[in-house]
């Protein structure tokens, strides 16, 4: 298990440390603390976790920042705070939990519970987020299309036929996204949800067709599996 905590009080941090070796002793294999958002944002870029636990006031800054930016990593988030009005708005973000200060071992345990339980057998991205100039917006998988893959980023078709360009490659979300987010050919990953049709066009191609009426070319190696799926 690979843990991050993202705390810039010390006693708060080493006590969540504490309880967290507690309780998961050496199923840890790595633990980290970094205290800004800054140092957050480069350590998640370089390393991967299973689990995240960040405060949302960070020197005056709010930990949302950090979720805006890293919300398709691969990794759940139980969210540390005494802004406990936050937690609302935390949850639309996909999180796992929200655990208020102070900490409560069993409240923690409870929120570990959780995590276990889901982890080994689920992908929990509920979002994408796409910088835009100064901001970053967060998508919700369930108005998305279909994923267009063009050199080293993703265009994101939405329902509404709007477009966003993401900056991760098919590969890296295709190990994050939800099972009926479905790789159909190197350049496409579709939405099974938004899958009316599937077709050959003989001379072995195929093509899948969507509720908006748009086709996408469907790869023949995964012809077979992609029949099934879709009944």
């Amino acid at each position: 298990m690979r843990i991050l905590i993202v705390e810039d009080e010390t006693i708060a941090a080493r006590g969540l440390e504490k309880m967290l070796r507690e309780i998961y002793g050496k199923e840890i294999t790595s633990l980290k603390v970094e205290r800004s958002l800054v140092g957050s944002e480069c350590f998640l870029e370089e390393h991967s976790i299973d689990l995240l636990f960040l405060d949302l006031n960070l020197d005056g800054r709010e930990g949302f920042d950090l979720l805006r930016n890293i919300i398709s990593q691969s990794f759940h988030t139980i969210i540390v705070s005494g802004m406990t009005e936050k937690a609302i708005q935390a949850f639309e973000f996909g999180v796992l939990d929200f655990v208020p200060k102070p900490i409560k071992k069993e409240r923690l345990e409870k929120a570990l519970q959780k995590w276990k339980s889901i982890a080994a057998n689920s992908r929990y991205t509920k979002f994408l987020s796409v910088k835009k100039d100064d901001k970053t917006e967060i998508i919700s998988l369930k108005d998305i299309s279909y994923i267009q893959g063009q050199n080293n980023n993703a265009i994101i078709y939405r329902k509404n036929l709007t477009t966003d360009t993401h900056r991760k490659t098919l590969d890296s979300l295709s190990k994050i996204l939800p099972s009926h987010f479905f790789r159909i050919h190197k350049s496409y990953i579709v939405n099974l949800r938004e899958a009316k049709y599937l077709k050959s066009k003989g001379g072995g191609k195929y093509i899948v067709e969507l509720k908006n009426e748009k086709t996408l070319p469907v790869s023949r190696k995964i012809y077979s599996e992609l029949k099934k799926r879709m009944g």
